[in-house]
């Protein structure tokens, strides 16, 4: 004898259930992929300069704005914050910085090779525009 519980229902899929399979691969296969980073144009560029070591150096300041970055590598080429610069170049964008701010932190990454002549040439462009806060970049002692 048959007993009747009542109207039978279809048969469904549980998409709960596959939704939440799909979700967990999902999550998986983006955890598990590197994505190529696009290049950072602000990225400061890798200057062509080795920094002579010192024998004690002091834990730089690194509060309130970022120093104006002059690099001069062993040939006597200039660099701004990365990008090479010809001397008129440099001195126009001394004497921007120094009128927007007289105070304005400069910082000289010489070469170990490069001739002492090509750091006081830059040197005297900063003093010319009246720059006086200037430090040199050196590697730490080891």
């Amino acid at each position: 004898m048959r007993i009747e519980l009542g109207q039978e229902e279809p048969p469904e899929i549980g998409l709960i259930a596959l939704i939440d399979c799909i979700f967990f691969l999902l999550m998986f296969f983006m955890v598990a992929t590197s994505f190529k980073q696009p290049p950072n144009p602000k990225k400061q560029a890798e200057l062509p300069i080795s920094l002579p070591a010192a024998q004690a150096s002091l834990q730089a300041d690194e509060a309130g704005e970022a120093p104006l970055v002059i690099g001069v590598d062993k040939s006597g080429e200039l660099y701004l914050d990365g990008a090479p610069v010809s001397t008129q170049v440099l001195h126009g964008r001394l004497k921007i910085e120094a009128a927007a701010n007289p105070g304005r932190r400069v910082r000289i990454d010489g070469d170990q090779l490069a001739r002492y002549q090509d750091i006081v040439h830059v040197l005297d462009l900063c003093q010319f525009e009246r720059l006086t806060n200037i430090s040199m970049h050196t590697r730490g002692a080891q």
